[in-house]
């Protein structure tokens, strides 16, 4: 007779137990751990409840299981995955509501890789010959949500709901539109097709739908679809609302962030904590920094994640002495700065160059606060030496790293490298860059710029052409202007605006008021083996610069300007737009990927400290 393993005489020895206790024993020790496991808020108390479990001989009852399943997950999230591996064997009577709650149990795990196994019980399930039921879908595609990486078993799910009958469930339609969205913007298409088919009576719908197109970077879709909600007769809820502020945010709508405020208040949608974060992001991101201020301070609850927003707000404007004072205010109420809240400390005073303070703070954070520097606090203080010009500072800080520098990190030091005329050394590091990352495009245009910069015109055409073998394409910069309610969005030398001719005449008149003050345009920035006059005139058709020229057409004298750039501005842009505010006398602003410029009288906010 072959040896019995552990499980297997733990199995019979179980067994045995549960042979000599009556049925109404057997009923009543169910009932009590069904209590115990109810009660069970601790992982002492779940492995407590497992220790009776055993000792009851209920080691294979669905119930009971499917309870300290339910359990582990809210109570002890690190034990789940070990008791599903030795108590989930082939003597359990599998149902659908024990699969359902693993499924749940492990998708709403704090845990991410305990998350990413959701998907991996609904096979169990089929295998088991268990009908799913309108309970399992939603939470099964959402845990296929929770792996853009890999959308065909996503798309396996969907099959599986459609040939169960579920797809046209309210509740899974609603999930699929989110799964699709969450695959990125190849998918998008997909979420709007079950978006068209399904009844639109409920704003966690649209929200589904309207949150997808944020995601997927297409926020004036978002907003769009906001507008046919509201024709829709659907009230918004604070999902909607959230989403529409964040797609405000991404295209720096002001206006329609601050309706949104208003709205909020009309309508009488309550204003969570999670919402006036979102209000508060939105008016920093679309240029109120003050509003956002305002918002904070009528607030009756901060979290960390409310003093944060703040501190990133006054951060993005080179306001970095009011940053410190609020991330100050947050430790003398009694709030502790998590990791989040650092970066933004640190990235207040990089933008505002304020060096010894970041140290100071980067100290604090594991002498004061037992915080651990991540590489985001190391890459903020390389930014931080790199922009105050400290080049040599900012490449030792990199050496003396106790983590790997990641791109990021290299290509702040090459910026710097640029900025500050250490080309040869930029370019050193560019190429080791392009050795490790050959697929980044930014990389190759680092190392053209590096090229045109010290006019080795061939070395950077061979580049180009090094790009254009390998399919990789330079992002073009992009401006996008709110006006009257519409977003309108500028690439440089597009003809596809209706009033196109109208904004090049515009940018031309400007360009001759800027040679009559005796602007000169930096033709280093143009990439291109040009002459001088070729060159100004590329650099005269900019993005922000048509931007510029439609916002000034279009709107009467002393309005504000504000725009949105998706890339750096460039140092002639920047040089010019400080003349074209004291030639039209607007104060214009600008916010690019990292920062707000507020051009005024010839001058701008970040005192050319960018």
């Amino acid at each position: 007779m072959r040896p019995l393993h552990w499980h297997q005489r733990r199995l019979r020895f179980s067994t045995a137990v549960a042979s000599h206790n009556p049925p109404s024993a057997g009923r009543a020790a169910e009932q009590h751990c069904l209590r115990l496991l109810e009660r069970a808020s601790t992982p002492a108390a779940v492995l407590q409840s497992l220790a009776f479990l055993f000792k009851s001989g209920l080691h294979s009852n669905p119930l009971v299981l499917t309870r300290l399943f339910a359990s582990s997950a809210t109570a002890a999230p690190a034990l789940l995955d070990p008791l599903v591996a030795a108590l989930l064997n082939p003597s359990v009577a599998i149902d659908a509501f024990l699969v359902n709650t693993l499924i749940r149990a492990h998708v709403t795990s704090p845990i991410p890789s305990v998350r990413l196994r959701a998907a991996a019980f609904f096979p169990l399930m089929l295998r088991s010959a268990v009908v799913p039921n309108k309970f399992t879908f939603p939470f099964l595609l959402k845990s296929c949500a929770a792996q853009p990486g890999s959308p065909a078993v996503g798309l396996q799910a969907h099959a599986a709901a459609l040939k169960f009958g579920f797809a046209t469930d309210h509740y899974v339609s609603n999930t699929l539109i989110h799964m699709y969205s969450c695959f990125g913007g190849g998918f998008l298409g997909d979420a709007r097709n079950v978006f068209d088919r399904m009844p639109k009576d409920s704003a966690v719908t649209w929200s589904a739908m309207i949150g997808g197109y944020v995601r997927g970077g297409m926020s004036s879709d978002a907003v769009e679809l906001f507008r046919e909600m509201q024709a829709s007769g659907v009230r918004p809820d604070e999902v909607t609302v959230i989403g529409v502020l964040a797609a405000a945010a991404d295209l720096g709508a002001l206006e329609l962030a601050r309706w949104v405020g208003r709205f909020v208040q009309r309508e009488g949608i309550g204003r969570s904590v999670t919402l006036c974060n979102a209000l508060i992001d939105a008016l920093a991101k679309c240029g109120d920094v003050d509003g956002a201020v305002a918002v904070f301070k009528g607030m009756e609850v901060w979290t960390v994640v409310s003093w944060t927003s703040v501190i990133d707000a006054l951060a993005m404007e080179g306001r970095g002495k009011e940053a410190v004072g609020v991330f100050e205010e947050m430790k003398a109420a009694g709030v502790p700065p998590d990791d989040v809240a650092f970066i933004g400390v640190l990235t207040a005073c990089s933008h505002a160059g304020m060096v010894d303070e970041g140290c100071s703070y980067f100290d604090s954070m594991k002498m004061e606060h037992g915080i651990v520097p991540k590489i985001e606090h190391y890459g903020c203080m390389v930014d931080m030496f790199g922009r105050a010009g400290m080049v040599e500072r900012a490449m030792e800080f990199v050496r003396i790293m106790p983590m790997k520098p990641n791109p990021v990190i290299w290509r702040s030091l090459v910026a710097a490298c640029r900025a500050h005329g250490q080309l040869e050394l930029g370019e050193s590091i560019t190429k080791n860059l392009l050795n490790e990352y050959p697929a980044h495009e930014a990389n190759y245009v680092m190392l053209a710029n590096v090229y045109a910069l010290t006019r080795r015109w061939k070395e950077k055409s061979e580049i180009r052409r090094e790009m254009s073998k390998r399919g990789i394409k330079k992002v073009p910069g992009c401006s996008v202007v709110e006006l009257d309610g519409e977003v309108h969005e500028f690439i440089a030398g597009d003809e596809s605006h209706p009033q196109y001719e109208e904004i090049y005449r515009m940018v031309e008149e400007m360009a001759r008021e800027l040679r009559r003050i005796g602007h000169i345009s930096a033709t280093s920035e143009v990439l291109l083996d040009l002459d001088e006059e070729d060159k100004e005139g590329a650099l005269q058709w900019h993005s922000e610069k048509l931007a510029i020229a439609f916002f000034l057409l279009r709107t009467p004298p002393g309005t504000q300007v504000r725009v949105v750039k998706n890339l750096r501005v460039c140092s002639d842009c920047h040089a010019a737009i400080k003349c074209i505010s004291r030639i039209y006398k607007r104060e214009i602003v600008v916010r690019d990927r990292s920062r707000f410029h507020r051009f005024k009288d010839g001058s701008c906010s970040c005192n050319d400290f960018w």
